[in-house]
């Protein structure tokens, strides 16, 4: 169920080998302060590629909502669960291999007690929200679904067909404004943005890595305003490699080398002054080395500077997948181990901190 990417460009940028020197998270913030970013323009729906498909409660929602009642969870376990995050005071959690996400008031509240937002997806694996509308990659459907909350009820709306192969992550990024999805297997990145007014979602930009293309890509993150691609194993043996792009234009601005066992990554994250990274195997495809490595330089990670912290902090033996976060905690799934699919952590002064099993 997991896949990756790697690759290897006939040009390398003029910046390959000089990274900058890592900010403390408190150097950061108060740059932040000091050079606050404009919010972006309000969508306005002039300009776009594709507009969304309305289903037929996304033509009367307000009657769609009155006839609907969302059903229970009928299962007391996880399988496979890929995303924890909280929307605006509710818990989501994306059951991958359950085909459906469900969402709770508390996290306290037994799996089994959980209203199931959707089943129509098919190995679902994230939930992003812009504030007005729900975003959920329908993976192995090649769609996107968008739901709205209407008497507090959620109502799938919208839908878009034809995202890439297997849409596998989606991020709504505030300082543009825009929605990501991630196409694991063409290399592209799908942007949407809604319509301020009318909470209708259009399709604005399609970027592609030409190279990606074929090779199984389970993430991006966006980092400083940069988008970084985690690698992965491919069936050519590619040298594998992790990618910095311009978020905007989607140019590499630098490529990091990844030692053979940390090839098949899941997923990069930038926790106060580390980078940690969540892999699934590594070069010859082999899971029982699944780990999580942190950084304070992806430089370092061809020489092996890197610390393992899975088994020091959390049982060991599983496949961690993604890492999110709400307010001070972050959360890790991962699969393989029976009882443990969900984690909670914090991080402080650098310092993982009051790791607990959730589900």
């Amino acid at each position: 169920m997991i896949y990756i990417f790697i690759l290897v460009f006939a040009v390398m940028p003029a910046s390959f080998g000089c990274s900058k020197p890592t900010e403390s998270a408190e150097v950061s913030a108060q740059k932040a302060l000091e050079n606050p970013v404009p919010a972006p323009t309000p969508y306005n729906s002039e300009s776009f590629i594709e507009e969304s498909s309305l289903t037929s409660d996304g033509e009367d929602p307000i009657a769609a909502a009155s006839e609907y009642t969302p059903g229970k969870n009928y299962d007391s376990k996880l399988s496979v669960p890929t995303y924890v995050t909280n929307i605006d005071g509710t818990w989501f959690i994306v059951d991958c291999y359950h085909n459906r996400v469900i969402y709770s008031d508390s996290l306290e509240t037994p799996l089994n007690e959980w209203n199931i937002m959707t089943s129509d997806a098919t190995r679902p694996h994230t939930i992003a929200s812009d504030g007005k509308v729900y975003m959920i990659d329908d993976t192995d459907n090649n769609r996107i679904l968008i739901f709205e909350k209407v008497d507090g009820k959620f109502i799938h709306t919208q839908s878009f067909y034809d995202i890439g192969i297997r849409p596998h992550y989606t991020v709504y990024d505030e300082a543009t404004d825009t929605f990501y999805v991630w196409s694991s297997m063409t290399g592209e990145l799908f942007c949407f943005r809604t319509d301020s007014s009318t909470g209708r979602v259009y399709l604005t930009d399609k970027r592609k890595i030409d190279s990606l293309d074929g090779i199984y890509i389970r993430s991006f993150s966006v980092i400083d305003g940069d988008i970084y691609l985690v690698s992965g194993v491919s069936e050519e043996g590619a040298e594998a490699t992790i990618l910095q792009c311009d978020l905007a234009t989607f140019e590499v601005k630098q490529i990091y080398a990844v030692p053979d066992e940390l090839a098949g990554m899941v997923q990069i994250t930038k926790i106060q002054d580390f980078y940690y990274i969540s892999v699934s195997t590594d070069k010859t495809g082999n899971q029982d080395v699944a780990t999580i490595v942190r950084t304070k330089s992806l430089d370092d990670l061809a020489t092996g500077e890197y610390e393992d912290i899975y088994s020091k902090y959390f049982i060991g033996g599983g496949t961690p997948y993604y890492i999110s976060s709400v307010g001070d905690t972050y959360f890790l799934t991962e699969h393989r181990l029976k009882d443990h699919s969900v984690w909670s952590f914090k991080v402080e002064d650098n310092e993982i901190a009051d790791v607990q099993p959730i589900f």
